[in-house]
C-alpha cells in the first residue's frame, strides 16, 4: 500500500499495517466486544498505536502515519510523523463501554475532555513527544493540528449520551440483533483474485467473486465430471458465482478456473481449493 504523508518507506505491505478502525466492527454490531478476534486485534492495536499520557491513554490512527508535526516540531509540510488522536481516545471509550466496562469507558471520557485546550476545545491532534516549549508543544496538550476538530466533540458529546444510557446509543439494532443476538454466519467462504483462499470448511459453499462476466469451469472429482456454472452481475461492478455446500463436498478438491466471454479467452491455468 502507498503511504501518504512520508518521505521514505512510501510503500509497506499491507499485512504490516495496523491502524485502530478495527474498533468499528464493534460500534456497528458486526462483532461482540469479547470476540477473540476483536480481543486480539485490540492488543495488537494497543501495542503499536497506543502511547500513556499524564492524563489518560490516546491513539495513534496507524502506524506509518506521517499527518503531524516533524520530530523537531515543526509544522506538517506534507511530510511528518503521525501524532495521537483525541477522537480515537473517545472510539476507544465507545468499545470499553461495549465490553461492559463503564468505568473504563468514564476514564478515557475525561482523558478526552483533558486533551482539551483552555478553551475546551477538542484539538485534531496532541503532542506525544518531550515537550519543545519553544513551539508551545508540551506532551499530551494540543499540538499544532487543527482546533477544534468537529468530528472528536462530535464523538465526546456521543460518549456522554451512551455512558448517561449505559450503552453504545448510536448502536445500528439490526446487525446488532443479526450477529450478536441471532449469531448468524455466513453461508459461503469468498474467493477473489485478491484473496485466494486455499481450504474451505464442510458447512460452507464457495462464492467465487471476479470483476467481469465469466464462466465458471469446475470439477470436485478430478475432472471426472465437469461443470459449467456462469456468473450473476451483481449490478456493483462484481460478478458471482455461488456453489452451495451440497453440491461441493464429498469430493477431496474443487478444482477450477474462467471462461472470459467479453474477451473469448481461457484463463489458462487451473486453481484448487480443499474441500
Amino acid at each position: 500500500i502507498e503511504m501518504k504523508n512520508v518521505a521514505e518507506e512510501k510503500f509497506v505491505p499491507a499485512a504490516n499495517i495496523v491502524s485502530i478502525d478495527a474498533l468499528a466492527l464493534v460500534r456497528f454490531g458486526l462483532r461482540a466486544a469479547d470476540d477473540p478476534r476483536m480481543v486480539n486485534t485490540v492488543r495488537v492495536i494497543d501495542s503499536l498505536l497506543k502511547i500513556e499520557t499524564p492524563d489518560g491513554p490516546c491513539w495513534h490512527r496507524y502506524n506509518h502515519d506521517g499527518y503531524g508535526e516533524h520530530a523537531d516540531g515543526s509544522p506538517f509540510d506534507g511530510t511528518g510523523v503521525g501524532r495521537a488522536w483525541p477522537l480515537l481516545t473517545g472510539e476507544r471509550a465507545h468499545y470499553e463501554l461495549a465490553a461492559g466496562r463503564e468505568e473504563e469507558a468514564r476514564r478515557l471520557m475525561h482523558a478526552m475532555e483533558a486533551f482539551s485546550s483552555d478553551g475546551g476545545m477538542i484539538p485534531e491532534q496532541i503532542w506525544d513527544s518531550p515537550d519543545i516549549p519553544e513551539r508551545a508543544l508540551f506532551f499530551g496538550r494540543p499540538s499544532g493540528s487543527g482546533m477544534p476538530l468537529v468530528w472528536a466533540h462530535a464523538e465526546y458529546i456521543k460518549l456522554l449520551r451512551s455512558i448517561r444510557e449505559r450503552k453504545v446509543f448510536d448502536l445500528p439494532p439490526t446487525p446488532a440483533q443479526r450477529y450478536l443476538v441471532e449469531k448468524k454466519r455466513a453461508a459461503f467462504d469468498s474467493w477473489r483474485f485478491t484473496d485466494r483462499i486455499h481450504s474451505l470448511a464442510e458447512s460452507k459453499g464457495l462464492r467465487i467473486e471476479v470483476l467481469a462476466p465469466a464462466t465458471l469451469h469446475w470439477s470436485n472429482d478430478n475432472w471426472q465430471t465437469a461443470h459449467d456454472t456462469k456468473t450473476r452481475d451483481t449490478k456493483l461492478g462484481v460478478h458471482v458465482v455461488d456453489l452451495p455446500a451440497d453440491q461441493l463436498h464429498g469430493g477431496g478438491e474443487l478444482v477450477f478456473t474462467f471462461y472470459w466471454p467479453e474477451a473469448d479467452r481461457w484463463e489458462g491455468r487451473d486453481f484448487d481449493i480443499e474441500l
